[in-house]
């Protein structure tokens, strides 16, 4: 997506009226083109602004994408997300972005929709892979956590 659609431009407009410094002392804000790609993640997965924070926790592929090496700085936390979505809701951009990121995608053949995460937790259950009839399910599957 960065060698695809280029934020320059939504940057550009956004510039203005980004906070370069937080009030009271805070952690300095993020980089609005991290900020915009963190937006579309929380667009395309549709997450909350503590689902979004969680997940960059939990996903290395979600942290790379938005570029946060929490080995050198802290990511940020769902109050900067909350309020850059509201900036932008202000602003009225927040649509506009995922429109303009739409068109840039389909000019170049490209789909984008929404998306999701799922969760691969895996469950007790009995180990039998038949079904009620006693025959062989093909949906059902086994698979091994150590030693069991």
């Amino acid at each position: 997506m960065h060698s695809v659609v280029p934020l320059k431009v939504q940057c550009a407009v956004m510039e203005p009226f980004y906070p370069k410094v937080t009030s009271a002392g805070g952690r300095p804000p993020a980089g609005l083109e991290r900020m915009l790609w963190i937006h579309c993640l929380q667009l395309w997965f549709d997450l909350s602004d503590p689902a979004v924070e969680e997940a960059l926790y939990d996903s290395l592929a979600m942290r790379s994408f938005v570029r946060i090496d929490l080995e050198r700085k802290p990511q940020p936390d769902e109050t900067p997300m909350m309020r850059f979505r509201h900036l932008l809701e202000e602003l009225k951009l927040g649509e506009k972005i995922f429109e303009e990121v739409g068109r840039v995608l389909m000019k170049r053949g490209l789909w984008l929709s929404r998306g999701t995460t799922v969760d691969a937790t895996i469950i007790a259950t009995s180990s039998s892979t038949k079904n009620a009839q006693s025959e062989h399910d093909p949906q059902m599957h086994q698979t091994k956590k150590g030693n069991q």
